[in-house]
């Protein structure tokens, strides 16, 4: 052995950056992946109910798209061509136009959207969507 040997065989006190490097990619994927998770989805909550005891509930506006091809508004029948006026009329008095869609899994998503947008144009504002269920009111 000779004066060199003895010199690669002494420690060295350098720092490797490798295991830095792979530290800091665990916890940019781990960042990354809390962000994700952090992500806000708006919601629409129904309006607090004000204290009118007198006042009757009003129920809830449910336009069906049933599956024979009819539409219905609370499960009394309507015509596709009567549909956008009979909407204007009941939402003319309420304070929140807010319509509930029931369709029946055979109908196409364009007869729904399009049923959609003839509820707009009579004045509804928040529209949510609800299972459809076969039984006729």
């Amino acid at each position: 052995m000779g004066p060199s040997d003895t010199a690669f065989l002494r420690l060295r006190g350098d720092i490797s950056v490798t295991p830095l490097i792979d530290v800091l990619l665990v916890l940019f994927v781990v960042f990354l992946l809390i962000q994700q998770t952090r992500r806000v989805m708006p919601i629409q909550l129904p309006p607090v109910p004000e204290s009118d005891a007198g006042a009757p509930p009003s129920p809830q506006i449910v336009l069906q798209l049933r599956d024979d091809g009819s539409y219905a508004i609370n499960g009394r029948p309507v015509t596709p061509d009567l549909l956008g006026r009979r909407l204007s009329e009941v939402y003319l008095e309420r304070p929140v136009k807010l319509l509930f869609v029931q369709s029946a899994p055979q109908r196409l998503y364009g007869e729904v959207i399009d049923a959609v947008d003839v509820a707009r144009g009579a004045g509804v504002q928040v529209v949510g969507f609800m299972p459809y269920t076969s039984n006729r009111q």
